[in-house]
């Protein structure tokens, strides 16, 4: 099987799990024996281009003629099965899924946010969730409230990509949800059917046995209020510091706030940004993972580690936090100071080594490699066997 896998990897000055969850996915895929085409573009290319062709990316996702001709070359070279996309922005744009079923090849998208309708991909905004672009075929609030990089203008051509490409939307062969909040948002903005969407998460590799519980809470993410850094702070001194210790890891606007709080406070230790090995480092040396995101995420790819390692997870009750964590992993809380407090006293009473030892289980049923790429793989079959069932028709050229 060959697989054309496609991604613009976002800017390497805001470290992204989507591109670190795309990497070892195609790690996995040549492990279980699958040739993979890549076809990675890089955001970091933008301050590499002359001024006008600089000028020129903000419309990129509407369209872009260097992709399209980029993945129909590999297509006709390899003789692709199957296209899987990723993120299309800025320098692929979805018009790779109309190329790709002119030769008669299936595409799959990995919804590893909410993107397919709201250009800032988390209906979040201003501090609260927001959903008014959810199923319009044109989605001008983005534009009033300037939801991409919170500029009126650079959300004009985002929402006129978003617009121009509902056919292709549509015929998308297979949406992979990365959870089932995932899947209901697609479903809800009107982009598919049921049957065309699956839900399969994330992995990341097994890294052994797990040991017994660390010390600590633990918060790895960029430190925004979408991660929810401020209600983490807040619940932290309301709960008294019920863990003794707590490491902040990452970077972002909320940095010097963060350093703030830790220089009044020697409970709390920020770190700054650290390379994954010191992150899974810290992941074994804490006690509990805690993931208190005001924004409704897919699922982050650092509750995956948190379970690789034998660690419980305390998270809020929004997006694909809530339906991975439930009471035999971890806890639960709504995503304010008051009720993460008091979600950290209980964890922190709770039996730890319980909770981590079935994190670990669950990692090894639902997140380990082989399972899920297993589910890929079947997903690839089914696309392939529907795509050459199909009689030829207008735009949609034979099979390879």
């Amino acid at each position: 099987m060959k697989v054309l896998v496609a991604h613009n990897r976002y800017r390497s000055a805001l470290p992204s799990g989507e591109n670190v969850a795309v990497e070892e996915e195609i790690s996995a895929l040549e492990r279980a024996g699958v040739q993979v085409v890549p076809y990675l573009r890089s955001s970091d290319e933008i301050t590499e281009l002359p001024m006008l062709r600089q000028l020129a990316v903000p419309f990129l996702p509407i369209h872009s003629p260097a992709a399209v001709a980029d993945v129909r070359r590999l297509i006709d070279e390899h003789r692709v099965d199957v296209v899987h996309l990723h993120n299309p922005y800025p320098f692929i744009s979805l018009s790779v899924v109309r190329t790709a079923h002119d030769l008669g090849v299936p595409v799959v998208v990995t919804l590893h946010n909410h993107r397919h309708s709201c250009v800032r991909g988390s209906f979040f905004r201003d501090g609260h969730a927001c959903t008014l672009c959810q199923g319009r075929t044109i989605p001008w609030p983005a534009v009033r409230h300037g939801c991409y990089r919170d500029s009126r203008v650079q959300s004009v051509p985002m929402v006129a990509a978003l617009a121009a490409h509902r056919r292709d939307q549509r015929a998308v062969d297979r949406w992979i949800a990365l959870s089932d909040p995932v899947a209901d948002s697609i479903l809800a903005s009107g982009l598919t059917s049921p049957e065309r969407v699956v839900v399969r998460p994330n992995s990341v590799r097994d890294p052994g046995p797990a040991g017994p519980p660390g010390r600590g809470l633990l918060f790895v993410g960029r430190l925004t209020v979408e991660k929810g850094l401020q209600v983490l702070l807040q619940a932290w001194q309301l709960a008294h510091r019920p863990f003794g210790t707590l490491i902040v890891v990452g970077e972002g606007p909320l940095a010097r706030e963060a350093a703030q709080v830790a220089a009044a406070d020697p409970t709390v230790r920020v770190m700054g940004r650290l390379d994954p090995e010191a992150v899974a480092k810290q992941i074994r040396a804490a006690a509990a993972l805690v993931v208190p995101s005001t924004a409704p995420e897919a699922l982050p790819l650092v509750v995956l580690e948190a379970y690789a390692h034998g660690r419980p997870v305390l998270a809020s009750d929004r997006g694909g936090l809530a339906a991975a964590v439930d009471p035999a992993v971890g806890w639960l809380s709504a995503p304010t100071g008051p009720a993460l407090a008091e979600a950290m006293r209980t964890a922190a009473a709770d039996d730890l080594a319980a909770r981590g030892a079935a994190a670990r289980g669950r990692y090894l049923r639902t997140y380990a490699p082989s399972v899920v790429i297993g589910a890929q793989l079947e997903i690839y079959r089914q696309v392939i066997a529907e795509s050459r069932s199909r009689p030829t028709a207008p735009g949609r050229g034979p099979q390879a």
